[in-house]
């Protein structure tokens, strides 16, 4: 008898490690690029107002706004000065080259050159952004 309840424990002990690995997942729709929930990054997108993309004057669909300030809010967060930060969208292609950061007054600025290509064309567009103290950027 004692045998068999050791038997048993072991049993359990070995059921109880074998499900200690599982784990729940979400599923696809509630995470990622699915998610109905905003990025972390969302509000500080809304803070460049359009960036210089929206001055640009080259008209782009909403998922390609979205994609195109992406691009120039992590230009501006941590590319390195002159490194491109590229994207692609529905019949457009952006690159974002970000110079180096200076300070006005207490706050971090940087220019920055937002490059569009449509049909073989670019556009140039020129400005620069502060950051401010929640860490979202404003443009100037």
């Amino acid at each position: 008898m004692i045998l068999r309840s050791q038997g048993m424990i072991v049993s359990a002990l070995l059921v109880a490690v074998a499900l200690s690995g599982c784990t729940t997942t979400k599923s696809a729709a509630s995470r990622g690029i699915f998610s109905s929930k905003p990025s972390a990054s969302a509000a500080f997108i809304t803070a460049l107002q359009g960036g210089i993309v929206g001055r640009s004057g080259v008209s782009l669909n909403d998922s390609d706004k979205q994609r195109a300030l992406e691009a120039e809010y992590r230009a501006l967060e941590g590319a390195a000065v002159g490194q491109p930060v590229l994207w692609t969208g529905k019949d457009v292609t952006g690159k974002v080259v970000a110079a180096a950061p200076y300070q006005v007054g207490s706050q971090n600025c940087r220019q920055y050159t937002h490059t569009l290509t449509v049909d073989g064309k670019d556009t140039v567009a020129r400005g620069a952004a502060c950051r401010n103290n929640d860490g979202s950027w404003s443009p100037l």
